[in-house]
């Protein structure tokens, strides 16, 4: 088990899955950098980095790129790209990656969410999703989801994104993951 006080979450303090996740860190002792930008709605204000443009810059994504590879349309809008950026930041800080949300039939977690999932693949971390459907956390394993029973948080830089729409069996496999990962 981790000692929490050498732990460091990274997410982005949005509503639902990361908030949920920095409920749980704070109340553990966990550090946490929830990434943040101008004009960014968080419901977590613990931690917060606000980005620069020019930071945002440096995690730039081509949206046809992004769009073709998760295989549907995102939005052109700024605000869009930013999240995006700053999901690459939150991303590119951990050294595992935890999302919940859903996992579709080609692969892809839906939703904007999906973004945190795909850059984690293309980075080459691990990667755990709690699909919410199946109720089942998941492991992608070289080029494939595998079922796995109850992930561990085994690295002190973590980074956790998500759907808004937490539900319950959501919270639980959060709550259990805290659970199994860190001494209180």
């Amino acid at each position: 088990m981790l000692n929490p006080a050498q732990c460091i979450l990274y997410s982005g303090g949005a509503a639902g899955t990361e908030e949920f996740f920095g409920g749980l860190a704070e109340s553990y002792g966990i550090e946490e950098v929830n990434y943040s930008f101008e004009g960014h709605q968080a419901n977590r204000l613990r931690g917060v980095r606000m980005l620069t443009n020019q930071e945002l810059m440096l995690k730039d994504v081509s949206m046809t790129y992004v769009s073709r590879l998760m295989g549907r349309d995102y939005t052109r809008a700024p605000l869009f790209r930013k999240v995006l950026q700053s999901i690459c930041w939150q991303v590119s800080s951990g050294e595992q990656v935890f999302v919940v949300g859903a996992i579709q039939q080609d692969g892809t977690v839906k939703g904007g969410t999906g973004w945190g999932a795909e850059f984690a693949k293309i980075c080459n971390k691990p990667l755990y999703v709690f699909d919410q459907l199946c109720r089942s956390w998941f492991f992608w394993k070289q080029d494939a989801w595998a079922s796995v029973e109850a992930p561990l948080v085994t690295a002190t830089h973590f980074a956790a994104t998500g759907t808004r729409f937490l539900e319950d069996s959501g919270r639980l496999a959060v709550k259990g993951l805290f659970e199994r990962s860190f001494t209180r």
